[in-house]
């Protein structure tokens, strides 16, 4: 997409699909071109994990992170060369209600064969649906729905079995969902009011940008969005706001 580079103030960031594979390192080219951004613009990244798991997945390196949907803020302390969380909320959750609704699903669509726990909860609040279980094969899980059809196809039925959460076809065989109202655009919303900036005023730079994804929220809004489609793209795809 084409923009007018000399509004730009703020570029924010996807970790998994977009800046690096899934769970692995930022690459040396990758964090070359991160330095050179940094030079003309704040940076930031916008997580569905915890801000230290990226900060460690990234290998430390020096930028600000929203976790867990907003549900979690770090800033980059370059005295410590760390970063200190200075945003984690933290929501109940109806345990009981919560399986009943899975096991709902289990049952009607034969997700009933699965290894490990049938719902992992995260102690911000988030919940993962693993529709094979917390500790499946990495192998199976990969080859469950790589298109995301299944996924896709009950989509809107978990949806609205779970109305007090935002949910995303999360991962290769999951659901993850996050208390509303915290998702992406919530988060990005309320760093960029807490921040003086206007949305006008910021790139978004994501890869889950499909259907459920959980960029989708970015992408249809009112922010700057560069498509990711390939991290390894993902130098040519920013080159004209180096």
């Amino acid at each position: 997409m084409k923009i007018d580079k000399t509004k730009i103030r703020l570029i924010a960031f996807d970790l998994d699909g977009t800046l690096t594979q899934h769970r692995e390192s930022l690459c040396a080219l990758h964090r070359e071109v991160l330095d050179k951004l940094s030079k003309k613009y704040k940076l930031l990244m916008v997580g569905a994990g915890q801000a230290r798991r990226i900060f460690n997945q990234m290998e430390k390196y020096p930028i600000d992170i929203v976790g867990n949907y907003g549900l979690q803020y770090a800033t980059y302390n370059e005295k410590t060369n760390d970063i200190d969380i200075v945003r984690d909320l933290q929501f109940p959750t109806e345990r009981e209600k919560i399986e009943h609704r899975v096991a709902y699903f289990r049952e009607k669509y034969g997700f009933t064969e699965y290894r490990g726990d049938s719902v992992e909860y995260h102690s911000s609040g988030c919940i993962t649906f693993p529709i094979l279980g917390t500790k499946a094969i990495q192998a199976d899980k990969l080859a469950f729905d790589p298109d995301r059809t299944k996924r896709r196809a009950i989509y809107d039925e978990v949806c609205e079995a779970f109305p007090e959460y935002n949910v995303f076809v999360g991962g290769s065989s999951s659901f993850d969902m996050s208390p509303k109202p915290h998702n992406k655009y919530h988060a990005l919303d309320l760093y960029c009011r807490e921040n003086g900036i206007a949305h006008s005023e910021v790139v978004y730079v994501g890869d889950d940008y499909g259907r459920g994804g959980n960029d989708e929220c970015v992408y249809k809004a009112d922010f700057n969005y560069f498509e990711i489609d390939d991290y390894r793209d993902f130098p040519s795809v920013i080159k004209e706001l180096l």
